[in-house]
Protein backbone atom coordinates (compact mmCIF):
# COMPACT_ATOMS: atom_id res chain seq x y z
CA UNK A 1 0.00 0.00 0.00
CA UNK A 2 2.58 2.24 0.63
CA UNK A 3 4.60 1.60 -1.64
CA UNK A 4 1.66 1.94 -4.03
CA UNK A 5 1.08 5.92 -3.02
CA UNK A 6 5.07 6.85 -3.07
CA UNK A 7 4.50 5.57 -6.71
CA UNK A 8 1.72 7.94 -7.44
CA UNK A 9 3.29 10.83 -5.66
CA UNK A 10 6.70 9.89 -7.90
CA UNK A 11 4.05 9.57 -11.15
CA UNK A 12 2.34 12.83 -9.93
CA UNK A 13 5.90 14.82 -9.62
CA UNK A 14 6.77 13.43 -12.79
CA UNK A 15 3.77 15.06 -14.89
CA UNK A 16 3.92 18.26 -12.86
CA UNK A 17 7.76 18.54 -13.86
CA UNK A 18 7.44 17.38 -17.65
CA UNK A 19 4.17 20.20 -17.64
CA UNK A 20 6.59 22.91 -16.04
CA UNK A 21 9.40 21.92 -19.37
CA UNK A 22 6.96 21.91 -21.85
CA UNK A 23 5.61 25.25 -20.75
CA UNK A 24 9.29 26.18 -20.96
CA UNK A 25 9.94 25.12 -23.86
CA UNK A 26 6.64 26.36 -25.38
CA UNK A 27 8.09 29.77 -24.36
CA UNK A 28 11.40 29.80 -26.99
CA UNK A 29 8.97 30.11 -29.53
CA UNK A 30 6.60 32.24 -27.98
CA UNK A 31 9.55 34.71 -27.73
CA UNK A 32 10.63 34.75 -31.05
CA UNK A 33 7.38 34.84 -32.15
CA UNK A 34 6.94 38.00 -30.25
CA UNK A 35 10.28 39.58 -31.18
CA UNK A 36 9.30 38.83 -35.15
CA UNK A 37 6.21 40.79 -34.46
CA UNK A 38 7.24 43.45 -32.71
CA UNK A 39 10.31 43.56 -35.41
CA UNK A 40 7.87 43.87 -37.98
CA UNK A 41 6.21 46.91 -36.79
CA UNK A 42 9.62 48.58 -35.52
CA UNK A 43 10.91 47.73 -39.00
CA UNK A 44 7.56 49.09 -40.55
CA UNK A 45 7.88 52.41 -38.52
CA UNK A 46 11.63 53.12 -39.26
CA UNK A 47 11.58 52.63 -42.67
CA UNK A 48 9.88 55.86 -43.60
CA UNK A 49 12.53 57.43 -41.71
CA UNK A 50 15.61 56.05 -42.65
CA UNK A 51 17.09 53.48 -45.27
CA UNK A 52 15.73 49.82 -45.37
CA UNK A 53 18.59 47.84 -44.82
CA UNK A 54 19.60 50.44 -42.05
CA UNK A 55 16.57 50.32 -40.49
CA UNK A 56 16.37 46.09 -40.54
CA UNK A 57 19.54 46.64 -38.51
CA UNK A 58 18.78 48.27 -36.50
CA UNK A 59 15.30 46.16 -36.11
CA UNK A 60 17.09 42.99 -35.30
CA UNK A 61 19.68 45.15 -32.96
CA UNK A 62 16.77 46.26 -30.75
CA UNK A 63 14.86 43.26 -30.83
CA UNK A 64 18.06 41.08 -30.00
CA UNK A 65 18.61 44.01 -26.70
CA UNK A 66 15.53 43.41 -26.01
CA UNK A 67 15.32 39.46 -25.45
CA UNK A 68 19.03 39.74 -23.97
CA UNK A 69 18.90 42.29 -21.57
CA UNK A 70 15.44 40.72 -19.99
CA UNK A 71 17.59 37.57 -19.71
CA UNK A 72 20.77 39.14 -17.93
CA UNK A 73 18.01 41.22 -15.87
CA UNK A 74 16.96 37.95 -14.23
CA UNK A 75 20.22 36.39 -13.75
CA UNK A 76 21.91 39.54 -12.50
CA UNK A 77 21.23 40.76 -8.86
CA UNK A 78 21.12 44.63 -7.85
CA UNK A 79 23.17 44.36 -4.27
CA UNK A 80 25.76 41.98 -6.32
CA UNK A 81 26.53 44.73 -8.66
CA UNK A 82 24.95 47.48 -8.67
CA UNK A 83 26.56 49.24 -12.17
CA UNK A 84 25.75 46.00 -14.10
CA UNK A 85 22.13 46.19 -12.75
CA UNK A 86 21.71 49.84 -13.65
CA UNK A 87 23.92 49.26 -16.93
CA UNK A 88 20.98 46.97 -18.44
CA UNK A 89 18.43 48.21 -16.80
CA UNK A 90 18.96 51.15 -18.68
CA UNK A 91 20.08 49.77 -21.96
CA UNK A 92 16.71 47.86 -21.66
CA UNK A 93 14.66 50.65 -21.58
CA UNK A 94 16.30 52.22 -24.28
CA UNK A 95 15.41 49.38 -26.69
CA UNK A 96 12.10 49.20 -25.43
CA UNK A 97 11.52 52.80 -25.87
CA UNK A 98 13.02 52.60 -29.46
CA UNK A 99 10.54 49.47 -30.23
CA UNK A 100 7.43 50.73 -28.65
CA UNK A 101 7.73 54.42 -30.39
CA UNK A 102 8.36 53.33 -33.74
CA UNK A 103 5.62 50.19 -33.44
CA UNK A 104 3.21 52.74 -32.41
CA UNK A 105 2.57 54.03 -36.45
CA UNK A 106 1.93 50.65 -37.62
CA UNK A 107 -0.29 50.37 -35.06
CA UNK A 108 -1.76 53.94 -35.14
CA UNK A 109 -2.56 53.18 -38.71
CA UNK A 110 -4.19 50.10 -38.19
CA UNK A 111 -6.42 51.66 -35.30
CA UNK A 112 -7.02 54.74 -37.35
CA UNK A 113 -7.77 52.92 -41.01
CA UNK A 114 -11.30 53.34 -40.33
CA UNK A 115 -10.92 57.51 -39.18
CA UNK A 116 -9.37 57.91 -42.13
CA UNK A 117 -11.04 56.87 -44.60
CA UNK A 118 -14.01 58.62 -42.53
CA UNK A 119 -12.17 61.44 -43.13
CA UNK A 120 -11.33 61.25 -46.56
CA UNK A 121 -15.01 60.38 -47.54
CA UNK A 122 -16.37 63.33 -45.91
CA UNK A 123 -13.40 65.75 -47.93
CA UNK A 124 -14.86 64.06 -51.31
CA UNK A 125 -18.54 64.46 -50.14
CA UNK A 126 -17.58 67.76 -49.14
CA UNK A 127 -15.40 69.03 -52.35
CA UNK A 128 -18.20 67.19 -54.50
CA UNK A 129 -21.16 69.18 -53.19
CA UNK A 130 -19.20 72.70 -53.34
CA UNK A 131 -18.85 72.02 -56.97
CA UNK A 132 -22.25 70.50 -57.59
CA UNK A 133 -23.16 73.42 -56.04
CA UNK A 134 -21.46 75.77 -58.36
CA UNK A 135 -22.57 74.07 -61.26
CA UNK A 136 -25.87 75.10 -60.10
CA UNK A 137 -24.98 78.86 -59.20
CA UNK A 138 -24.12 78.89 -62.97
CA UNK A 139 -26.93 77.55 -64.11
CA UNK A 140 -29.14 79.58 -61.81
CA UNK A 141 -26.93 82.30 -63.24
CA UNK A 142 -27.61 81.59 -67.10
CA UNK A 143 -31.41 81.07 -67.12
CA UNK A 144 -31.64 83.84 -65.43
CA UNK A 145 -29.81 86.43 -67.72
CA UNK A 146 -31.75 84.24 -70.52
CA UNK A 147 -34.38 84.42 -69.20
CA UNK A 148 -34.02 88.19 -69.15
CA UNK A 149 -33.31 88.48 -72.45
CA UNK A 150 -36.38 86.30 -73.42
CA UNK A 151 -38.83 89.16 -71.28
CA UNK A 152 -36.62 91.71 -72.99
CA UNK A 153 -37.72 90.99 -76.43
CA UNK A 154 -40.79 89.85 -75.39
CA UNK A 155 -41.52 93.68 -74.05
CA UNK A 156 -38.97 95.11 -77.77
CA UNK A 157 -42.23 93.00 -79.78
CA UNK A 158 -44.93 94.13 -77.99
CA UNK A 159 -43.62 98.07 -78.08
CA UNK A 160 -43.03 97.50 -81.76
CA UNK A 161 -46.52 96.01 -82.12
CA UNK A 162 -47.83 99.26 -80.26
CA UNK A 163 -45.92 101.59 -82.07
CA UNK A 164 -44.38 102.70 -78.69
CA UNK A 165 -40.83 100.85 -79.71
CA UNK A 166 -38.28 103.72 -78.86
CA UNK A 167 -36.09 104.80 -81.78
CA UNK A 168 -38.31 104.06 -84.41
CA UNK A 169 -39.39 106.76 -87.01
CA UNK A 170 -41.93 109.22 -86.16
CA UNK A 171 -44.46 108.35 -89.02
CA UNK A 172 -44.38 104.67 -87.50
CA UNK A 173 -45.34 105.77 -83.86
CA UNK A 174 -48.41 105.28 -82.72
CA UNK A 175 -48.99 102.81 -85.34
CA UNK A 176 -50.31 99.69 -84.13
CA UNK A 177 -50.54 96.21 -85.48
CA UNK A 178 -48.57 93.46 -87.48
CA UNK A 179 -45.54 95.35 -89.70
CA UNK A 180 -42.01 94.77 -90.66
CA UNK A 181 -40.69 96.45 -87.48
CA UNK A 182 -43.16 94.11 -85.63
CA UNK A 183 -42.01 91.03 -87.80
CA UNK A 184 -38.11 91.62 -86.45
CA UNK A 185 -38.73 92.05 -82.99
CA UNK A 186 -41.48 88.84 -83.07
CA UNK A 187 -38.67 86.70 -84.95
CA UNK A 188 -35.96 87.79 -81.99
CA UNK A 189 -38.56 87.20 -79.09
CA UNK A 190 -38.82 83.60 -80.88
CA UNK A 191 -35.65 83.51 -80.96
CA UNK A 192 -34.64 84.08 -77.33
CA UNK A 193 -37.61 81.62 -76.63
CA UNK A 194 -36.22 78.84 -78.22
CA UNK A 195 -32.80 79.56 -76.33
CA UNK A 196 -34.31 79.32 -73.09
CA UNK A 197 -36.57 76.36 -73.90
CA UNK A 198 -32.98 74.54 -75.21
CA UNK A 199 -31.88 75.35 -71.98
CA UNK A 200 -34.00 74.50 -69.93
CA UNK A 201 -33.93 70.89 -71.42
CA UNK A 202 -30.10 71.08 -71.24
CA UNK A 203 -30.12 72.20 -67.73
CA UNK A 204 -33.17 69.06 -66.83
CA UNK A 205 -30.33 66.68 -68.47
CA UNK A 206 -27.84 68.21 -66.19
CA UNK A 207 -30.14 68.07 -62.81
CA UNK A 208 -30.60 64.27 -63.50
CA UNK A 209 -26.58 63.57 -63.64
CA UNK A 210 -26.75 65.81 -60.66
CA UNK A 211 -28.90 63.56 -58.96
CA UNK A 212 -27.12 60.58 -60.35
CA UNK A 213 -23.36 61.76 -58.88
CA UNK A 214 -25.20 62.34 -55.41
CA UNK A 215 -26.97 59.21 -55.23
CA UNK A 216 -23.38 57.65 -56.60
CA UNK A 217 -21.83 59.50 -53.94
CA UNK A 218 -24.30 58.13 -50.60
CA UNK A 219 -23.98 54.44 -52.25
CA UNK A 220 -20.14 54.92 -51.94
CA UNK A 221 -20.62 56.24 -48.35
CA UNK A 222 -21.73 52.27 -47.28
CA UNK A 223 -18.80 50.64 -48.86
CA UNK A 224 -15.89 53.14 -49.18
CA UNK A 225 -13.38 50.17 -50.06
CA UNK A 226 -15.11 49.25 -53.04
CA UNK A 227 -13.11 49.74 -56.53
CA UNK A 228 -16.29 49.22 -58.39
CA UNK A 229 -18.62 51.77 -56.97
CA UNK A 230 -16.00 54.58 -56.36
CA UNK A 231 -15.27 53.90 -60.49
CA UNK A 232 -18.96 54.67 -61.26
CA UNK A 233 -19.19 57.50 -58.42
CA UNK A 234 -15.96 59.11 -60.69
CA UNK A 235 -17.56 58.29 -64.11
CA UNK A 236 -21.12 59.79 -62.94
CA UNK A 237 -18.87 62.98 -61.60
CA UNK A 238 -16.93 63.19 -65.29
CA UNK A 239 -20.21 63.16 -66.81
CA UNK A 240 -21.81 66.00 -64.56
CA UNK A 241 -18.42 68.20 -65.37
CA UNK A 242 -18.53 67.53 -69.22
CA UNK A 243 -22.04 68.83 -69.31
CA UNK A 244 -20.88 71.52 -67.45
CA UNK A 245 -18.08 72.74 -69.49
CA UNK A 246 -20.13 72.21 -72.63
CA UNK A 247 -22.72 74.56 -71.27
CA UNK A 248 -20.24 76.95 -70.30
CA UNK A 249 -18.15 77.18 -73.53
CA UNK A 250 -21.79 77.38 -75.08
CA UNK A 251 -22.94 80.42 -73.85
CA UNK A 252 -19.71 82.08 -73.15
CA UNK A 253 -18.97 81.86 -69.63
CA UNK A 254 -15.82 80.74 -67.46
CA UNK A 255 -16.40 77.11 -66.49
CA UNK A 256 -16.73 76.10 -63.04
CA UNK A 257 -13.09 74.20 -61.84
CA UNK A 258 -13.69 70.94 -60.10
CA UNK A 259 -11.45 69.60 -57.92
CA UNK A 260 -8.91 66.71 -58.71
CA UNK A 261 -10.38 63.15 -57.98
CA UNK A 262 -8.14 60.88 -57.39
CA UNK A 263 -7.65 56.86 -57.89
CA UNK A 264 -9.38 54.49 -55.16
CA UNK A 265 -6.05 53.18 -54.73
CA UNK A 266 -4.67 56.71 -53.38
CA UNK A 267 -8.15 57.14 -51.53
CA UNK A 268 -7.78 53.89 -49.58
CA UNK A 269 -3.95 54.03 -48.64
CA UNK A 270 -2.88 54.08 -45.87
CA UNK A 271 -1.06 56.85 -43.02
CA UNK A 272 2.45 57.69 -44.10
CA UNK A 273 3.84 57.68 -40.33
CA UNK A 274 5.06 60.82 -39.10
CA UNK A 275 6.13 62.19 -35.59
CA UNK A 276 2.75 64.37 -36.01
CA UNK A 277 0.98 61.03 -35.37
CA UNK A 278 2.30 61.61 -31.11
CA UNK A 279 0.28 65.14 -31.89
CA UNK A 280 -3.03 63.20 -31.87
CA UNK A 281 -2.00 60.29 -29.31
CA UNK A 282 -4.02 57.20 -29.44
CA UNK A 283 -3.75 55.48 -26.28
CA UNK A 284 -4.88 52.19 -27.85
CA UNK A 285 -2.44 52.47 -30.35
CA UNK A 286 0.04 53.02 -27.67
CA UNK A 287 -1.24 50.32 -25.70
CA UNK A 288 -0.69 47.71 -28.68
CA UNK A 289 2.67 48.84 -29.39
CA UNK A 290 3.50 48.10 -25.57
CA UNK A 291 2.01 45.13 -25.12
CA UNK A 292 3.96 43.02 -27.26
CA UNK A 293 7.23 44.16 -25.73
CA UNK A 294 5.90 43.82 -22.37
CA UNK A 295 4.59 40.01 -23.20
CA UNK A 296 8.28 39.85 -24.89
CA UNK A 297 10.14 40.92 -21.22
CA UNK A 298 8.05 39.06 -19.08
CA UNK A 299 8.58 35.58 -21.16
CA UNK A 300 12.33 35.95 -21.85
CA UNK A 301 12.96 37.11 -18.11
CA UNK A 302 10.72 34.09 -17.21
CA UNK A 303 13.17 31.67 -18.88
CA UNK A 304 15.77 33.12 -17.17
CA UNK A 305 14.36 33.21 -13.86
CA UNK A 306 12.29 30.42 -13.27
CA UNK A 307 13.45 26.60 -13.09
CA UNK A 308 14.22 25.06 -15.53
CA UNK A 309 12.07 22.16 -15.43
CA UNK A 310 12.44 18.75 -13.64
CA UNK A 311 16.00 17.71 -11.86
CA UNK A 312 18.33 14.83 -13.10
CA UNK A 313 18.75 12.07 -10.70
CA UNK A 314 22.53 13.69 -9.48
CA UNK A 315 20.72 16.73 -8.90
CA UNK A 316 18.18 15.15 -7.12
CA UNK A 317 20.77 13.49 -4.52
CA UNK A 318 22.69 16.50 -4.19
CA UNK A 319 19.51 18.49 -3.18
CA UNK A 320 18.67 15.67 -0.53
CA UNK A 321 22.30 15.28 0.50
CA UNK A 322 23.14 19.29 0.95
CA UNK A 323 19.61 19.49 2.91
CA UNK A 324 19.16 17.03 5.52
CA UNK A 325 22.45 18.64 6.83
CA UNK A 326 20.23 21.27 8.10
CA UNK A 327 18.89 20.87 11.47
CA UNK A 328 16.57 24.17 11.90
CA UNK A 329 13.27 23.67 10.52
CA UNK A 330 9.73 24.87 11.21
CA UNK A 331 6.31 25.25 9.34
CA UNK A 332 6.21 28.97 8.55
CA UNK A 333 2.99 30.62 8.11
CA UNK A 334 2.50 29.89 4.60
CA UNK A 335 2.63 26.53 5.80
CA UNK A 336 6.11 25.55 4.28
CA UNK A 337 8.95 24.07 5.65
CA UNK A 338 11.56 27.06 6.30
CA UNK A 339 14.78 26.29 7.32
CA UNK A 340 18.09 28.69 8.54
CA UNK A 341 20.74 28.25 6.45
CA UNK A 342 23.36 30.35 8.52
CA UNK A 343 25.42 28.62 10.64
CA UNK A 344 24.50 27.42 14.46
CA UNK A 345 26.66 29.14 17.41
CA UNK A 346 28.12 26.13 17.86
CA UNK A 347 28.92 25.34 14.06
CA UNK A 348 30.84 28.21 14.12
CA UNK A 349 32.68 27.14 17.56
CA UNK A 350 33.61 24.20 15.65
CA UNK A 351 33.97 25.88 12.57
CA UNK A 352 32.03 23.20 11.09
CA UNK A 353 32.62 23.61 6.77
CA UNK A 354 28.96 24.15 4.84
CA UNK A 355 30.42 24.43 1.93
CA UNK A 356 28.49 21.31 0.58
CA UNK A 357 24.75 22.67 1.99
CA UNK A 358 25.65 26.00 1.33
CA UNK A 359 26.18 25.09 -2.69
CA UNK A 360 22.75 23.12 -2.19
CA UNK A 361 20.79 25.95 -0.99
CA UNK A 362 22.18 28.18 -3.81
CA UNK A 363 21.49 25.86 -6.68
CA UNK A 364 18.14 25.48 -5.43
CA UNK A 365 17.62 28.97 -5.08
CA UNK A 366 19.16 29.44 -8.70
CA UNK A 367 16.43 26.28 -10.19
CA UNK A 368 13.42 27.95 -7.89
CA UNK A 369 12.98 25.09 -5.68
CA UNK A 370 13.38 26.86 -2.62
CA UNK A 371 12.11 30.57 -2.06
CA UNK A 372 14.08 33.59 -0.01
CA UNK A 373 12.05 33.88 3.18
CA UNK A 374 14.96 36.38 4.70
CA UNK A 375 18.37 37.23 5.00
CA UNK A 376 18.64 33.76 7.44
CA UNK A 377 15.90 31.37 6.15
CA UNK A 378 14.34 30.32 3.10
CA UNK A 379 11.40 27.91 2.56
CA UNK A 380 10.19 24.81 0.19
CA UNK A 381 8.58 25.52 -3.11
CA UNK A 382 5.72 23.39 -3.77
CA UNK A 383 7.71 21.22 -6.33
CA UNK A 384 10.59 20.20 -4.11
CA UNK A 385 8.49 18.08 -1.64
CA UNK A 386 7.50 15.20 -3.83
CA UNK A 387 11.96 15.23 -4.77
CA UNK A 388 12.64 15.29 -1.30
CA UNK A 389 9.89 12.37 -0.60
CA UNK A 390 10.99 10.14 -3.24
CA UNK A 391 14.63 10.93 -1.83
CA UNK A 392 13.44 9.71 1.65
CA UNK A 393 11.64 6.83 0.52
CA UNK A 394 14.81 5.21 -1.66
CA UNK A 395 17.20 6.47 0.85
CA UNK A 396 16.19 4.10 4.03
CA UNK A 397 15.80 0.89 1.35
CA UNK A 398 19.70 1.04 1.00
CA UNK A 399 19.97 0.37 4.78
CA UNK A 400 19.01 -3.10 4.33
CA UNK A 401 17.20 -5.24 1.66
CA UNK A 402 14.44 -6.49 4.34
CA UNK A 403 13.84 -3.08 6.08
CA UNK A 404 11.15 -0.79 4.75
CA UNK A 405 9.96 2.51 4.82
CA UNK A 406 8.63 2.64 8.30
CA UNK A 407 8.84 5.33 11.29
CA UNK A 408 10.84 3.67 12.92
CA UNK A 409 13.51 2.62 10.27
CA UNK A 410 13.18 6.01 9.39
CA UNK A 411 14.29 6.95 12.81
CA UNK A 412 16.96 4.53 13.23
CA UNK A 413 18.48 6.16 9.89
CA UNK A 414 18.43 9.39 11.27
CA UNK A 415 19.97 8.84 14.43
CA UNK A 416 23.02 6.93 12.81
CA UNK A 417 23.04 9.52 10.36
CA UNK A 418 23.60 11.94 13.24
CA UNK A 419 25.62 9.91 15.21
CA UNK A 420 27.85 9.85 11.71
CA UNK A 421 28.44 13.57 12.07
CA UNK A 422 29.03 13.54 15.76
CA UNK A 423 31.65 11.07 15.57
Amino acid sequence: MNTSVWRIGQILNSVQSTFVGLLRIWSIPLVLLLSLASGYTTYYGLSYFITDWIALIITVAVQSVIVICSLELASCHWRANLARFLTVGVTLAVALLVSVSFSYFKFYELSQQDNTLLTRYRTLDQNLNDYLDQVNQLKSTLMARQQKRTEAAAKEATQAYLGTLQGIREESRKRVGKGPMWNHYNELQLTEENRLRQMASNFGDLDQRIAAARGAVQKFSSDLKNPAVYAELMEQVRQVQAKADNLASVHGVKPVPAPVWGSHVEFVRGITPSFAMWEDLSLFALACAAMVDFFTLVLSYRLEFSAPGPLTEEEKVLAFQGLRQFSEFAINDNDELEFVFEKTELERAKRYPDWNRMFTVAFLLNRGFLRKVSERSVEFAPNLYPIMAECMRKEPAQAGPDEGISEGNIRRFIESKAHERRA
